[in-house]
């Protein structure tokens, strides 16, 4: 996996007490072009695209590629969890080499307000814990998202600064690796 270094991709399903996170199939390609589509979805992530854009865009088995995690909550797909290396021509990183770990996610609405996304995203927080040890996460997000603010303060992300990006402000955070226990 040399977009995050060597790991093995897919790696097994990552199952907790409610949902799935695993490897994208054929069958998930409509909740990907829901997640696009959304309004809501999109409100903090560049508005939806066009439908039949996605309708013809979107391949057949969609998303299949290392650090993207598909949500599956018995049996259906509600969400998205990324592990990309943040773009180092973006605003916002730790190291002057850039290229850090960036945590993304995107639910349906649906399945907002019952805490799969704080589930989701803390299961594959410790798969890359687990995967790269004493690498640190960062998160961007628009400060107006409250949801996704709460969500960052929740997964332990502190902020490192913030910034004008794609017209709003953005706020820009880090979730250092918890060092490992002695004795």
């Amino acid at each position: 996996m040399p977009e995050l270094g060597p790991v093995a991709w897919p790696p097994a399903p990552i199952r907790t007490e409610r949902l799935v996170l695993r490897e994208s199939r054929a069958r998930d390609r409509a909740a990907f072009i829901e997640l696009f589509a959304s309004p809501e979805v999109r409100t903090y992530l560049g508005g939806p695209r066009p439908r039949d854009e996605l309708e013809r865009a979107v391949p057949e088995v969609p998303g299949r590629r290392p650090g993207l995690f598909v949500i599956d909550l018995d049996g259906a797909t509600i969400g998205t969890v990324t592990l990309d290396r943040r773009d180092a021509e973006r605003p916002g990183h730790l190291r002057p080499d850039a290229g850090e770990a960036e945590l993304g996610y995107m639910f349906l609405p649906q399945a907002w307000g019952h805490g799969y996304a704080a589930e989701a995203c803390a299961a594959a927080l410790d798969w890359f814990t687990d995967a790269l040890p004493g690498e640190p996460v960062v998160l961007c997000t628009q400060t107006a998202n409250d949801r996704s603010m709460r969500l960052a303060a929740k997964l332990g992300f502190t902020e490192v600064e913030r910034f004008e990006e794609y017209g709003a402000e953005q706020w820009f955070g880090v979730r250092s690796p918890v060092p490992p226990r002695l004795g």
